[in-house]
């Protein structure tokens, strides 16, 4: 039976002929397509996709993930240009619609929803065969992870400073983390919006007296060791584990789910 290519716009797609030309605006996608051997139909990638590095050095920039250059876009003359709900902006989507013909929209929410993303490109671009591949070792991963009993902890992830950000319940990141039975701070749903999504808080903020341990991602912003032992000595946070993990490995959907989950049952083993 062939699987329609359905987005998470809720358009179908036609499957792309041979010569498609592939624009990719999310960087753990770019990714994907190399790991589903489209190598010879990327044509433009943003300047945060940087995954597979030595694949990538001749494939032509197109701004950033929410700065992106319409025109350097236009030139590049893409039939598939892939999006993602949370990394780019609306507007920036709905001019590229005006000159691409296969606008792709994606939205995983959880490390299961790798499943329908792997399926949606494999049908889409006609490798159905790698993408089972991929769908075999994913489900590999999150069958380990689900055959330990965990047990259950409060945590804070951060993802800025200045202002303080983390994420909410709602997000790739949090639903990750609670493969592990980790359940991030503040309980609070995240909606549509990015601030949302991505709260502010500060550290005098009465709901930080519940968490028991503290991530510091690498990215987006790099926090470093000296951060993990300030906050340590942070009257708050005395006694409470403040670690770095790895930002990449937990929050880039695609193919990097597939190692992003065994890093993270690593870690969370130490």
């Amino acid at each position: 039976m062939t699987t329609r290519a359905v987005d998470a716009a809720g358009v179908e797609h036609a499957k792309a002929e041979r010569g498609a030309r592939i624009v990719s605006l999310v960087p753990s996608l770019t990714e994907l397509l190399f790991a589903l051997k489209l190598d010879a139909q990327i044509v433009g990638r943003t300047g945060f996709c940087v995954h597979p590095r030595d694949k990538l050095r001749h494939v032509p920039k197109v701004g950033g993930t929410k700065a992106v250059k319409l025109d350097v876009v236009r030139a590049l003359q893409p039939t598939h240009v892939i999006v993602n709900i949370d990394e780019n902006e609306r507007d920036t989507v709905e001019q590229l619609r005006a000159f691409v013909p296969h606008v792709v929209v994606t939205h995983p929410l959880a490390p299961q929803d790798n499943l329908a993303l792997y399926a949606l490109f494999g049908a889409l671009f006609d490798r159905e065969d790698e993408a089972s591949a991929l769908s075999l070792a994913l489900r590999a991963q999150l069958n380990a992870a689900a055959a330990r009993a965990w047990p259950r902890q409060h945590v804070l992830y951060a993802i800025w400073r200045e202002p303080w950000m983390t994420v909410a319940r709602d997000t790739y990141i949090s639903a990750m983390l609670r493969l592990v039975n980790w359940h991030t701070l503040p309980d609070v749903p995240g909606g549509e919006t990015g601030a949302s999504r991505y709260p502010s808080f500060d550290l005098d903020a009465e709901w930080l007296t519940r968490v028991e341990r503290i991530l510091l991602s690498s990215e987006p912003y790099r926090f470093t060791t000296q951060h993990c032992d300030a906050l340590s000595q942070h009257a708050r946070f005395k006694g409470k584990r403040v670690q770095l993990i790895d930002g990449e490995m937990v929050s880039w959907y695609g193919s990097r789910a597939i190692e992003g989950i065994a890093y993270l049952v690593d870690y969370a083993r130490r």
